[in-house]
């Protein structure tokens, strides 16, 4: 069976290399406290542009917040006379808050995440104890997004790739030659995302992977987080479909699936939960605002009074 939405990306990154499509300009934006990078990808000719994966800075030590990433994208869209047509997500992330409406707010633009975050704002709906006041359909959110769903940046086109595993709820996107995997591919030399999130699947995981490295071997590929492999000094974040699919060290050509589950499975049993877990989730499931709060209880983050 024709995956219709992979030949359609593998179309559209084989224009962008006969120059039929131009290549989209990214620039990365890393925030080093969460090891995650956020990406302003946008087209040269027309200057509209898209924003994956911002961040709200938050220090759980002392629960202050700032905007200071999100401040650098506004700066960078300023200099570059963008214009901001999309605030994109590529899943509910557990490690950092997202910075989406403050930069829609400043810059406009519609928020866009896949349609599966519907799945994930009801198990975490119940995990937080959620009252009925809290809607569970992705209204928070502008459009949710289907597999091989399209958007337009500019004259670019992005197309949208469902890819379960480390959420429900995942996706990546194609804008032209470039793929934006969030969680689910890390730095070859580092390897892949964990699955043991509620609603994660290794199975699933494995299946999401091979799909994208049916992708041109030319693809760019830009990630959501690094962590430096070892013997590695440096954060990287961009790679291609054909370094990931011969070298990735969990998942390269030639790794099954029940051998990378049985990986997958023992490695993230030794892993601690990310220290902005509850926060964060609190804040994404809403699209990057904050829960209500509360007179008697403390299920809620708490931050300083004037962000309340």
């Amino acid at each position: 069976m024709t995956d219709t939405p992979i030949a359609n990306a593998t179309a559209q990154v084989d224009a962008v290399m006969r120059g039929s499509i131009h290549a989209p300009q990214v620039t990365a934006f890393f925030d080093e406290p969460t090891f995650t990078i956020s990406y302003v990808v946008s087209d040269p000719l027309t200057r509209q542009a898209a924003v994956i994966d911002s961040v709200w800075n938050f220090d759980h030590a002392s629960g202050r917040t700032s905007f200071a990433s999100a401040d650098a994208i506004i700066a960078h869209v300023a200099a570059e006379r963008l214009t901001v047509a999309w605030i994109l997500e590529t899943h509910a992330h557990a490690d950092h808050l997202s910075a989406a409406p403050y930069l829609q707010e400043k810059l406009g633009g519609k928020l866009a995440i896949g349609r599966n975050i519907t799945t994930v704002q009801n198990v975490f709906g119940k995990v937080f104890n959620e009252g009925t006041e809290f809607a569970r359909d992705g209204s928070q959110f502008d459009r949710l997004l289907d597999d091989g769903d399209t958007l337009m940046i500019g004259e670019i086109p992005l197309i949208a790739l469902h890819v379960p595993g480390h959420t429900p709820a995942d996706m990546a996107y194609v804008v032209g030659d470039a793929l934006f995997t969030g969680d689910t591919l890390f730095m070859p030399d580092y390897g892949s995302a964990r699955c043991d999130f509620p609603g994660g699947n290794a199975h699933h995981l494995y299946r999401s992977v091979r799909r994208l490295m049916q992708l041109p071997d030319a693809t760019r590929v830009f990630l959501c987080h690094d962590y430096k492999a070892p013997g590695r000094d440096d954060y990287a974040w961009e790679t291609t479909i054909l370094a990931e699919r011969t070298a990735n060290v969990h998942i390269h050509e030639g790794v099954g699936e029940d051998q990378f589950v049985a990986m997958r499975t023992t490695r993230d049993a030794t892993l601690s939960m990310p220290k902005l877990i509850l926060p964060a989730l609190q804040v994404n499931i809403r699209a990057g605002h904050l829960p209500p709060p509360e007179e008697n209880g403390v299920r809620y983050l708490k931050l300083p009074l004037d962000l309340l």
